[in-house]
């Protein structure tokens, strides 16, 4: 993040170094600036935030985006990235890293700062800020997933993120239609992306050099040229013929509209819940009628070929091996009680006992737990975009 907040220090010098010149608006050609649209292509390098080594856990990425600016000011784009992730473990003696991939699609919100700030509708060198959010799909997650047995909170199958996106991008417009440029971007993603919790999002930093192909730009309207007169008869003629040439012509177009027609339909899935029982020093009981317990249970009523996994531990700051490990047996058992006596049936449930040789938790306290996980076959919502269109009468001036 500290690299990112240069980036941006940079970027707000430039553009105030930009919005100074008088050399860079568009005057000469033969077409507006703006509104026109735009297709890209980047490649770069990104990494994922976590206490592992830094530097280990560099990866390339890729992205290409679809957009348009509206006005000097503001555009936005359709933007979809990803490539693959790497994530680390380092406790005592273990030390490894571990590969997974990952797809982003963001919709994004550009402003122009030079155009913003300046007195121009063209520069050949912009400076953007950017923002914006969308959804991450990870998976192929297995190289984590293998080392379940210390980090208990790896995932398994495709995982959904929210992404939330701020950055900043320098731009020079090569040509007409051409221009390359450097993003920076942060990104805010769901906690355990990383396969560990730390209790807040996780972030990822992508640096990425990219050039764009722009297009649907419109032509400029002809200047009028003086009149020059000789007499007050030439001068009644051409004022006459001006009144009729300034009479405004009109036309009518019809114009298609696309949209999106979006449609939801029910799909099989597999679903997932975990819930973490919490206790103080030596407790090991369950409250009856525990509302994790009751989740646990409604689940399994409405989910078929359940599976439910109960672990106990124990905090290795207190106690000795042997009674914490007496301990997390007692919390396992308790919860396998409580799960038959709220109607979950006991042959789909498996019980095990870690003491305090595991520790899922960072916080020593949060480490007397027993953690419910559950899964089953049910049912989501999956969205359905067809492309459908309308059309629209135009009227326009020709003349």
């Amino acid at each position: 993040m500290k690299h990112f907040s240069r980036f941006l220090a940079v970027a707000l010098l430039a553009t105030v170094s930009l919005t100074a010149s008088a050399q860079s608006e568009s005057e000469g050609k033969d077409y507006k600036p703006y509104p026109h649209m735009f297709v890209g292509l980047q490649g770069g390098i990104q990494t994922t935030f976590t206490d592992y080594n830094q530097m280990k856990l560099i990866t390339p990425t890729t992205s290409v985006y679809f957009g348009g600016w509206f006005t000097p000011i503001v555009g936005a784009r359709l933007h979809v990235n990803g490539l693959w992730n790497k994530g680390g473990y380092d406790q005592g003696a273990l030390n490894f890293k571990y590969n997974y991939k990952y797809v982003t699609t963001n919709i994004d919100l550009l402003l122009n700062l030079c155009t913003m700030f300046g007195k121009k509708d063209f520069y050949p060198v912009n400076v953007y800020l950017l923002g914006g959010i969308g959804l991450n799909t990870a998976f192929d997650n297995d190289d984590a997933y293998a080392q379940k047995a210390v980090m208990p909170l790896a995932w398994k199958d495709t995982r959904l993120n929210h992404n939330a996106r701020v950055g900043a991008m320098l731009e020079w417009n090569v040509h007409k239609h051409w221009g390359v440029n450097l993003e920076v971007s942060a990104n805010s993603l769901s906690d355990r992306y990383n396969s560990k919790v730390n209790d807040k999002d996780d972030w990822s930093l992508t640096a990425q050099l990219g050039v764009a192909y722009k297009f649907g730009f419109k032509k400029k309207d002809k200047a009028v040229a003086p009149v020059v007169v000789s007499s007050v008869d030439e001068y009644a003629d051409k004022k006459e013929a001006e009144t009729v040439a300034a009479t405004p012509t009109y036309a009518t177009r019809i114009d298609t509209i696309w949209y999106d027609d979006v449609t939801y339909k029910e799909v099989p899935a597999t679903e997932k819940l975990e819930k973490n029982i919490f206790y103080t020093i030596n407790e090991y009981g369950v409250p009856d009628k525990a509302p994790e317990v009751d989740a646990v249970a409604k689940f399994v009523k409405d989910h078929k070929n359940c599976k439910v996994i109960v672990t106990g531990y124990a905090d290795k700051d207190t106690g000795t091996p042997a009674i914490n490990m007496d301990l997390s047996k007692k919390r396992a058992a308790k919860v396998v009680s409580q799960l038959i006596s709220a109607g979950v049936d006991k042959k789909i449930i498996t019980s095990s006992a870690k003491g305090d040789t595991v520790q899922p938790f960072s916080e020593n306290d949060k480490n007397r737990v027993a953690i419910i996980v559950v899964s089953g076959d049910g049912t989501k919502q999956e969205k359905v975009v067809t492309k459908k269109f309308r059309t629209k009468e135009v009227r326009y001036q020709v003349q």
